[in-house]
C-alpha cells in the first residue's frame, strides 16, 4: 500500500510502499478514502510532540470503510463507513477510564503518534475507538469533525454556558465551533494573526459579530474564550479579555511557553484550564449534534502525495478551514 513516512521528527514526509497492516483481535483493517490533517500533526512532524513511534505514519482524522473484521470485533461491518479520531485506545480498567475520563489514561495511545494514522491506503484501529459517520456527510468534509470537530466540542464544553466567547486562532476547529455556538445561540468574537484580513473576513462570513488582530482587546468583556492557537502568550491576553469569573480554555496538545503575569487578571475567580484529547462520550454526543445543525466544513483537498505541501500551508496559515489528505482518488468533495 502506498503510505507518507515520518522517519525522524523535523524532516519531510517520504513517500513509501509499506505491507497492508493486519488487524489483531479487536481491531478493524480501513481502507482509508481521506483522513484530516491537524495543527497536531504540524507538532508530531515538527517534534513538538517528543514520544512519537518512529518510523511512523501521521494522521488521525480519518475516514474510510471497514475492509475486514478480526475475532473479537462485533460493532461493524464490512463496508461501514467510519471515523477513526485522535484517541485510539486506553486501557479500559484505570480509575480514569472507569469514570468516563479515558483521555487522561496513563496507558492511551494516539493515532498517528503511537498508532500508524491515515496518511496511508489502509490502516487498522481499535473497533471501540471508531464512529459510523453521520449520514449527509461526503468523506472529505467528515474528516475534519474527529478532530478539529471533536476536540474542539469538548473545548466549547469546558468553557461554560457564557454567552459571549472570544475565540483565539481562528482555524479549522474555530470554524466549526463557530457554528455550534451559534446553533446554542451565542455570540462568538473571532481574533486571529494581527494583520489577517483573510481569516477575520472568514470568521464574519460564519456569523462572528467581531474579528480583529490577537493583539486587539474586545468591545467588551468575554464570557469565556477558547484559545485554540499553540501561542502561550495568547493566555494573559485572554485574561484580560475575560470577565470576573471567566474561563479561558487552552485547547491545543501543545502550547508555547506562557509568560508570567500579574494575580490581578486571574483574580475575581477567572479561571485557566486545558483540554486533554477527547473522549468517547465527546464524540457521540458531537456526532449526532453536527448533522442537527448542520455543521459544514470548508475543505482543502492535496493527494496523499502532497502531503507535505498540505502540512506547510498549513503551518503558513494558507488557507482558511481545514485541510484534508485524499487518499482514495476516487472520493469527491
Amino acid at each position: 500500500m502506498r503510505a507518507m513516512i515520518l522517519d525522524e521528527p523535523g524532516q519531510p514526509l517520504r513517500e513509501a510502499e509499506l505491507p497492508v497492516p493486519s488487524p489483531a483481535p479487536g481491531q478493524v483493517l480501513i481502507r482509508v478514502l481521506a483522513c484530516g490533517i491537524c495543527r497536531t500533526d504540524l507538532h508530531v512532524v515538527d517534534g513538538e510532540l517528543t514520544e512519537p513511534k518512529l518510523p511512523l505514519v501521521p494522521g488521525h482524522q480519518i475516514v474510510g470503510t471497514i475492509a475486514e473484521t478480526c475475532e473479537g470485533s462485533t460493532r461493524f461491518s464490512v463496508g461501514d463507513r467510519v471515523g477513526v479520531p485522535w484517541l485510539g485506545g486506553s486501557c479500559g480498567r484505570c480509575n480514569y477510564c472507569r469514570s468516563d475520563r479515558e483521555n487522561l489514561c496513563d496507558k492511551a495511545r494516539y493515532t498517528g503518534y503511537q498508532i500508524d494514522g491515515g496518511f496511508a491506503e489502509m490502516c487498522v484501529a481499535d473497533e471501540r475507538f471508531c464512529f459510523p459517520i453521520p449520514e449527509g456527510y461526503p468523506d472529505l468534509q467528515a474528516a475534519p469533525l474527529f478532530c478539529a470537530g471533536l476536540i474542539g466540542y469538548r473545548a466549547l464544553c469546558m468553557a461554560g454556558g457564557g454567552r459571549r466567547l472570544g475565540f483565539y486562532g481562528f482555524g479549522a476547529a474555530a470554524h466549526i465551533l463557530i457554528q455550534v455556538a451559534r446553533y446554542q445561540q451565542r455570540e462568538v468574537l473571532a481574533f486571529t494573526r494581527s494583520g489577517d484580513k483573510e481569516g477575520q473576513e472568514f470568521a464574519r462570513s460564519l456569523g462572528a459579530v467581531w474579528a480583529g488582530g490577537s493583539d486587539e482587546s474586545p468591545p467588551e468583556p468575554l464570557d469565556a474564550a477558547i484559545i485554540f492557537a499553540p501561542v502561550g502568550e495568547l493566555v494573559p491576553a485572554a485574561l484580560r479579555a475575560v470577565r470576573k469569573g471567566g474561563t479561558v480554555v487552552c485547547a491545543g496538545i501543545y502550547m508555547t511557553d506562557i509568560p508570567s503575569f500579574p494575580y490581578s487578571i486571574l483574580w475575581e475567580e477567572r479561571v485557566v484550564r486545558s483540554v486533554a484529547n477527547l473522549t468517547r462520550r465527546d464524540g457521540e454526543e458531537f456526532l449526532a449534534l453536527a448533522p442537527r445543525i448542520p455543521v459544514r466544513t470548508e475543505v482543502h483537498p492535496y493527494p496523499l502525495e502532497k502531503a507535505n505541501e498540505a502540512l506547510d500551508d498549513l503551518r503558513a496559515g494558507r488557507f482558511t478551514g481545514a485541510a484534508v489528505v485524499v487518499v482514495d482518488p476516487e472520493t469527491t468533495g
